[in-house]
């Protein structure tokens, strides 16, 4: 009895997607809230965004981990910005970089956005992480901009003239410092803290401050003279008081 094979063509316009098992994205190095085991959980799918971060967080930062045997599949992250203007988008990091992210040393990430324009909807940030010879991993973020922020190169930068102003000042000082106490040490032939310049003016100064009020020096003539008058006063009383005393209680 001779059998019969029947074989079966099926077509496949368009084939299913390849996932990359072991790829995770989460907001901690050992979570995966964004993408779990290469699939995109759900809220932060490019269709159904579950939540959108306030407008004061202008930093995000993602922690991408992936098997070691396949990491080195993971390319650079890309993004789209929807609406395109209004909000300043910068991915940076080393997940940015193209570092290989494993499951023992995951990449970082960070997602840095400024809010250039108030909107009331929420701005659409579409992340798309490439991997070699599968479909990318994609993920979307909504960031609100109830207000306009500024740039923090703008914030600091005022902060950082400001050191440099200061760091000038300290260097200029010091080599005037040690210039005036070489002067004074090798020219004028003073030694020890009387050789720093303006020691001098710190001393008079020092003096002027810590001398005791009401005292008056040896060599002040009006001292001099209030003493004087005291002992003269003294020696003038004491022998009326002895002849008083005398005239009190009589002589033998």
């Amino acid at each position: 009895m001779n059998g019969t094979v029947v074989e079966l063509a099926i077509p496949c316009p368009k084939r299913g997607p390849i996932v990359f098992k072991g790829f995770t994205v989460g907001f901690h190095p050992r979570s995966s809230e964004v993408v779990y085991n290469g699939l995109t959980q759900l809220g932060f799918e490019q269709l159904h965004h579950g939540f959108s971060f306030p407008s004061e967080q202008i930093h995000v930062s993602l922690y991408l981990s992936a098997m070691s045997s396949f990491a080195d599949l993971v390319g650079k992250p890309t993004f789209r910005v929807n609406p395109m203007k209004g909000l300043d988008v910068m991915l940076t990091g080393s997940g940015a970089n193209g570092a290989v992210p494993t499951a023992l040393s995951p990449t970082v990430l960070n997602v840095n956005w400024i809010c250039e324009i108030i909107r009331s909807n929420p701005y659409v940030v579409n992340v798309s992480i490439p991997v070699a010879g599968y479909d990318p991993i994609e993920f979307t973020l909504t960031k609100e901009c109830g207000y306009t922020q500024e740039k923090e190169s703008d914030s600091m930068r005022g902060w950082a003239t400001f050191g440099i102003i200061s760091c000038i000042f300290i260097v200029f000082s010091s080599l005037l410092c040690c210039g005036g106490f070489i002067y004074r040490s090798r020219v004028e032939h003073q030694d020890g803290l009387h050789a720093l310049p303006g020691m001098t003016t710190v001393s008079a100064f020092l003096d002027a401050v810590g001398r005791p009020r009401g005292y008056l020096r040896a060599g002040d003539p009006s001292g001099n003279h209030s003493s004087q008058v005291s002992w003269e006063n003294t020696s003038v009383t004491t022998p009326a008081a002895q002849r008083t005393n005398d005239g009190r209680y009589g002589t033998i």
